[in-house]
């Protein structure tokens, strides 16, 4: 639920961080559409030969899939929701494009009108999705509260104990995770852009991909006009990290325990924390290294 969010920064919240920090909206597409690419390829390769191995596996148990079913004819109900989505689109690429200079302070955060005004149009069209869309499409989807309840819960937790890690990653050299910050500079000063994205993308494994980003991305000097240029390798390899792997564990992203709580909802079995971890590691990681060797080394 992951990888191919890495193309624009609206695929992918650590993407986007990039682009309000000064990354270009196009420069991700531009750089990663290779490496993104063959990722999505081989996936797909994989999904497909273990798709079709467990349906005539399934075929073979289950007589009753054997019989015919009655046509149903494909179409949208709730399209209105299709305008809702544009809404929020324009709203995320409207407070990434234009800056107001207008900030208001509040229990130390600084909040950008134009963020103010994005979080605004967020809570309208879900309010406007709530009220026009026929309560009968919703019970058809088989929509229920208690996956997002559940992840907000997980994730509001996440982000109250991710504090200290992200603090002692911004202290750099001089903090507790100084053996981590060496392993990401060579001997000669310049990145080790391997590093970065294996660091990056075991750390947005368990912590969210999003603030993870955000460290490796300061670490690395946080100059979006060098990290764009000369230091290009290093920002694919921050990116591809913060985004690949946030698919290597449920908590890795909150669209990969929203995916897990509705099926869960919806009554069927899954595989615990740890055994997600064995089929996602098993996978992926000869994917990344592959893409390692290709494009990072």
């Amino acid at each position: 639920a992951n990888i191919a969010g890495s193309l624009t920064p609206l695929g992918d919240p650590p993407l986007f961080l990039g682009f309000l920090r000064g990354v270009t909206f196009f420069w991700t597409a531009g750089h990663l559409w290779e490496v993104t690419g063959l990722a999505v390829g081989l996936l797909l390769i994989i999904y497909f030969l273990l798709d079709t191995w467990l349906y005539k596996k399934e075929l073979k148990d289950n007589e009753e899939l054997k019989k015919p079913v009655a046509y149903v004819p494909f179409g949208f109900e709730g399209s209105v929701n299709f305008v809702l989505l544009a809404c929020i689109v324009g709203a995320v690429l409207m407070s990434g494009f234009w800056k107001t200079g207008v900030e208001y302070h509040f229990l130390g955060l600084h909040i950008a009108l134009e963020s103010l005004i994005r979080d605004a149009i967020f809570v309208t069209a879900a309010i406007l999705s709530l009220i026009l869309t026929k309560k009968e499409y919703r019970e058809a989807n088989q929509f229920s509260w208690e996956p997002i309840l559940e992840v907000g819960k997980l994730f509001f937790g996440i982000f109250v104990t991710i504090v200290p890690v992200l603090e002692m990653l911004r202290a750099g050299s001089s903090g507790a995770f100084a053996p981590v910050v060496a392993l990401v500079t060579g001997p000669d000063g310049q990145p080790v852009n391997a590093a970065y994205f294996w660091l990056t993308g075991m750390l947005s494994s368990f912590l969210d991909n999003a603030p993870t980003y955000l460290a490796f991305f300061n670490l690395a000097g946080g100059d979006p006009a060098y990290l764009m240029t000369t230091g290009a390798h290093t920002l694919m390899a921050i990116s591809m990290g913060a985004v690949f792997m946030g698919a290597m564990t449920y908590i890795g992203n909150a669209p990969n325990f929203m995916v897990v709580s509705i099926v869960q909802n919806r009554g069927v079995k899954m595989p615990s924390f740890f055994g997600f971890m064995a089929w996602s590691y098993g996978i992926l990681v000869p994917i990344f290294l592959v893409l390692t060797w290709l494009f990072l080394m």
